[in-house]
């Protein structure tokens, strides 16, 4: 019999459980089976409250609904001598304060049996390949014979039934296996209490089939874990050395080996623009219809949306608002111009011990000026990148600029020194920045005519006073509204920040998240609609001295800076592929790992 996991010490058997005041009075038996699998994914899951469908899930969840379609009551124990079947059964144990849900009870006057769906093949154990049932089972199983105990019936024996097989495993319930049981309940238990998260599994096989290994990065978290990140002066786990990226080896030799890549290197779900006024949004069973007056233009299954945007004059029903909270699908709210004024998300922010290791942390300045340190120097090394790659032909001159920049930045004493340094930092790379804008003489000579240009002498906004800024602009807005949703998405308060300070209606945190990716997904996003026509001089309109993007233009720019955020990166660290999408949310939770102490220190995300 395997020993059970996490060396927490056991709360007296003897001694009725009192539970506290943030915790639930039950522990259901089935969050004790996700213990015993993995003590952190039943943190995440029962004191955190996070969960994710994965397909195993959700056809496991469509096996149980068919089981739970014919519920039939349990009699109490001895009241009917006749065999019956019951189905979809609620007991608890007040010893343990633990609930069970039984899927089916054979009974039979005093004698019970529980019998338990469940969606995967049994256990092979021994030369003779015997079937047993998995140990998570099988405490759930002795869970469930305990509540039937306490309840007045008899059991002596448990059922595991495995669909995947169709085969019935059995099990005698013994003192040991009761034993068992208890202690996994009381360890549960403590750990809930004790508040703080387990370390990951380490290369373990479980992980690649678990619905939240894209929330716990396992291997991610133990490959940091694993390295120094010590020393202001260190810029996360890399050296930009003329523009090439240098790995520092880690710690031991343990973690060398390349990291599984557990997630897809694309999301499925796509997000929805809706950009044209007048627009109103319904919806109809599961499924978002959008209206131009009376006539339905446009049909989206909510299933297939990670976000709704909804830019300018755009109306939404509280059913098609409440459809998209219970789905987790957030809706943006942006002016005509691309303003960004706020989001309407679900009840998905469960996480309150992170916002309170923030809020906590956003007072120390020390820490604040650490991490931001880190941050702006990774925004100045990759505008270096941006412009190595794009420029026609960058100055020597601001390249060197740029990386003494970075590494004075590293060593700011302070916040407003670092945000000097920033600025003279942008003022460099925006000096250069036209030159990354490459239109032939045709396209030059057309613009002129239409009375814009193209032309690049630096930034300005609040209004914007030309195209370029006009795009810069609505970059800048679409970037803070997906750190935003990748905020919401981990658990974070995205008002609360350590860089940008508190300022009303100001997401800080997605602003501080945001700097190193301005110039490799914003910028970037820019250069393409323009360098590849996605945006012409026709798609500009001008209102006294500012300059905005007409709705065909915000629609061509849309697709500029959805293919930037759907291109592949290698992470620097991780060696492995994924969209910008997916890597701001890695970043984002890999913050979180360091407000909860797993890591020391952000590494951020510097390309290559």
């Amino acid at each position: 019999m395997s020993a059970l996991p996490v060396p927490f010490p056991l709360l007296p058997q003897s001694k009725p459980r009192v539970p506290r005041g943030d915790l639930p009075d039950y522990l259901p038996a089935r969050m004790v089976n996700e213990f015993v699998y993995c003590p952190r994914l039943y943190f995440y899951m029962w004191v955190e409250g996070l969960f994710r469908e994965s397909a195993d899930t959700v056809e496991g969840s469509a096996q149980h609904k068919r089981v739970d379609a014919r519920p039939a009551a349990l009699p109490e124990a001895g009241e009917s001598e006749e065999k019956l079947h019951a189905r979809s059964v609620m007991l608890s144990s007040e010893r343990l304060k633990v609930i069970a849900k039984l899927d089916l009870v054979e009974a039979e006057g005093f004698a019970a049996t529980p019998v338990d769906y469940k969606h995967g093949a049994p256990r092979e154990a021994g030369k003779d390949g015997a079937l047993e049932m998995w140990p998570a089972d099988r405490v759930q199983l002795a869970l469930q014979a305990i509540v039937l105990r306490e309840n007045g019936y008899e059991c002596d024996e448990v059922i595991v039934f495995y669909q995947k097989t169709r085969q019935r495993v059995r099990v005698q319930v013994d003192a040991e296996l009761i034993s068992e049981a208890e202690e996994a309940v009381a360890r549960a238990w403590e750990l809930a209490e004790f508040g703080m998260i387990p370390p990951p599994l380490v290369d373990s096989p479980k992980c690649v089939g678990c619905s939240l290994n894209t929330i716990c990065l396992p291997d991610e978290t133990n490959r940091l874990t694993d390295f120094d990140l010590s020393g202001a002066d260190q810029m996360g786990l890399f050296d930009a050395l003329d523009g090439e990226v240098v790995r520092k080896p880690p710690v031991s030799e343990g973690l060398t080996k390349p990291i599984r890549q557990l997630m897809t290197p694309r999301d499925d779900l796509k997000p929805l623009y809706l950009n044209t006024q007048g627009l109103r949004v319904g919806k109809s069973g599961e499924v978002l219809q959008v209206k131009e007056k009376d006539k339905t233009v446009q049909e989206v299954r909510i299933g297939e949306v990670c976000q709704v945007n909804l830019m300018g004059n755009i109306q939404i029903s509280t059913q098609a608002v409440q459809s998209l909270c219970e789905s987790g699908v957030p809706v943006t709210y942006f002016s005509m111009g691309g303003y960004f004024y706020g989001i309407t998300t679900g009840l998905n922010t469960k996480n309150i011990a992170l916002r309170r290791s923030q809020f906590r942390l956003a007072d120390s300045e020390r820490f604040a000026l650490e991490l931001a340190r880190r941050l702006v120097a990774g925004k100045i090394r990759n505008q270096r990148t941006m412009m190595q790659r794009n420029h026609v032909e960058p100055r020597k001159m601001a390249l060197g600029a740029m990386k003494a920049a970075a590494e004075r930045a590293e060593r700011a004493e302070s916040l407003d020194v670092l945000l000097g340094i920033e600025g003279s930092a942008a003022r460099v790379y925006f000096e250069d920045f036209a030159g990354m804008i490459k239109i032939g003489e045709d396209e030059i000579d057309n613009a002129v005519s239409k009375g814009f240009t193209f032309d690049f002498a630096g930034r300005n906004r609040r209004p914007p006073r030309d195209p370029v800024n006009a795009l810069l602009s609505l970059a800048y807005s679409m970037l803070t509204k997906d750190l935003t949703i990748a905020c919401y998405a981990v658990g974070f308060d995205p008002y609360m920040g350590f860089y940008h300070q508190l300022r009303h209606g100001r997401p800080a945190l997605a602003l501080d998240l945001m700097e190193p990716f301005r110039p490799l997904i914003a910028d970037s996003a820019v250069l393409s609609a323009v360098n590849t026509r996605m945006v012409t001089e026709r798609d500009f309109v001008r209102a006294g001295g500012a300059v905005a993007l007409t709705a065909g233009g915000r629609k061509g720019f849309f697709r500029a800076y959805e293919s930037r955020m759907d291109a592949l990166v290698t992470h620097p660290l991780f060696d492995y592929r994924v969209s910008y999408r997916r890597m701001l949310e890695i970043q984002a939770r890999l913050l979180a790992r360091v407000i909860e102490g797993e890591v020391a220190a952000y590494p951020v995300f510097v390309t290559r």
